[in-house]
């Protein structure tokens, strides 16, 4: 697995700048003002810092950086000129600092960031898009990234931050790495046993194997990867920082390695993108791991379905009927509607032996999300509105899209069955709408409950703010934030 960079702040010594190597970054104001360690680099650097100032602030957007290379006076091999007004948002000081990472190239960088008080968020932004899946390429494994540090006028307020950024940053990496994996590599075992790992971080790990599943009759998840040479599991993953007897929040994930689509063959065109059809799975999991790194003081299980859609002579065809391990029998109309049969036996799994105090599922669902939404943003269904307002002031915060879609009986009623409880698809009408109401079924009525399907943003054909194109690690900092705001008591 990449590791991110080690954050660290220190105090600033401007007598040392002339010696630093790798990068320097210098943040300046949008008026073109220079601060105490940009005057020194200026003097050092004979003027080429207010030269270059003089030409670019007027027209510079906010976070926009400019780069001089092999400056003279210094032994760094370059200086990077960051405009962001000292006043700045959250999200402006995040984007600023993924400019940053987004040049560095792995150097050493050092970010004069003096009085700036959204230094943390600054390198929060520089840990995330510093980053690149490599694990394939030649001669080009890279495992560690070298230090970042922050020189700052007061170093012991962002000591607590620094821990946060670095959990924050690993929780994603975790997940981007588990979405941009190829299925031969990423089989349910293997992500059984990545899963297990994490144990040594203070997790309480248990994967339910088919045995398992079978005795507790999750008929509905079993039945997506008899086709499969791949065992089903369900690994269980807890994390009990909170207080004792208090009910856990409870994260879901759809954990379906590679999806042809089964009897209901996809066209091949695209099909290899379904190897980010465990997105959900690869979410809940980046989160737990973010929650056992900052010792999260909060309760939450995460649990994961793990299947391969595969066709074989013992694949599931449409027409089956299959029982879930509720209760109700569901008609298969379509095996590439897999994923709300996978959901839906953990879901009341879930409920039954943790009692939550709230649960989110997530999954790459349905492609008609992205239809209505694009890549922008996940659409979110609740049947809670208190918990569902929680989410969104959490994505909004962490400047993660979200958008809240409707539910309703009329969607429920496409999923109406002459043969069986419920099929498992409604048709192309509103399709995002009637997977979330299937998976409605399965909550029970005490259960305030979000599902987000994240088909859009898991992972993308183009860069983001934060990530280079591909899998985006979406939803691991705007969970963590809500159960932040949620579940842990401010000290």
């Amino acid at each position: 697995m990449l590791k991110p960079a080690s954050i660290q702040f220190k105090e600033t010594d401007i007598d040392l700048l002339a010696e630093v190597e790798g990068r320097v970054a210098l943040l300046v104001a949008p008026d073109g003002s220079l601060d105490k360690a940009a005057r020194r680099v200026n003097r050092l650097t004979k003027g080429a810092v207010a030269r270059l100032v003089e030409v670019k602030a007027e027209a510079a957007s906010t976070g926009q950086t400019f780069s001089l290379a092999f400056p003279v006076g210094m032994k760094a091999e370059s200086v990077d000129v960051v405009f962001l007004p000292r006043r700045c948002t959250d999200v402006e000081a995040r984007k600023a600092g993924a400019a940053l990472g987004k040049i560095r190239s792995g150097a050493a960088l050092t970010i004069c960031a003096g009085s700036q008080k959204r230094a943390s968020q600054l390198a929060l932004g520089v840990a995330l898009r510093d980053y690149s899946f490599n694990a394939h390429k030649a001669g080009e494994q890279e495992e560690t990234r070298a230090d970042v540090t922050l020189l700052v006028s007061k170093p012991e307020e962002f000591n607590h931050a620094a821990v946060t950024t670095q959990a924050i940053a690993e929780g994603v990496f975790f997940t981007r790495d588990l979405v941009n994996e190829p299925a031969n590599v990423l089989t349910t075992t293997e992500f059984a046993k990545r899963i297990q790992d994490m144990s040594s971080l203070g997790l309480e790990v248990e994967v339910l194997e088919e045995a398992d599943l079978k005795k507790l009759g999750m008929g509905a998840l079993l039945s997506v990867g008899e086709g499969s040479e791949s065992p089903s599991k369900v690994a269980i993953m807890q994390w009990n920082g909170g207080e004792k007897g208090e009910a856990p929040l409870a994260l879901v994930g759809k954990g379906v390695v590679f999806d042809t689509g089964g009897i209901s063959l996809k066209p091949a065109a695209g099909m290899e993108d379904m190897t980010m059809d465990m997105g959900g799975a690869g979410v809940v999991a980046g989160v737990m791991r973010t929650l056992a790194m900052r010792k999260a003081k909060a309760n939450v299980v995460g649990l994961v379905g793990l299947v391969e859609n595969m066709p074989s002579g013992r694949a599931t065809r449409p027409g089956d009927v299959v029982t879930s391990m509720k209760g109700d029998t569901i008609e298969v109309i379509n095996t590439d509607a897999e994923g709300r049969l996978v959901l839906c036996d953990v879901m009341h799994y879930a409920q039954e032996r943790f009692k939550p105090q709230g649960m989110i599922d997530l999954a790459t669902l349905t492609g008609a999300i992205i239809i209505g939404l694009g890549h922008e943003k996940a659409g979110v269904f609740s049947n809670n509105d208190k918990l569902c307002a929680q989410f969104l002031k959490a994505a909004e915060a962490e400047g993660e899209g979200a958008w809240r879609m409707p539910l309703g009986k009329a969607y429920a009623d496409q999923l109406k069955s002459r043969i069986a409880d419920l099929k498992n698809t409604g048709g192309r009408p509103a399709g995002s709408v009637t997977a979330a109401e299937f998976l409605h079924r399965f909550v029970q009525e005490d259960t305030p409950w979000i599902h987000l399907d994240i088909a859009g943003v898991a992972s993308v054909k183009a860069d983001t703010d934060y990530a280079p194109k591909g899998a985006t690690g979406w939803g691991v900092m705007a969970l963590n934030r809500l159960v932040q705001d949620m579940c842990e008591k401010a000290e």
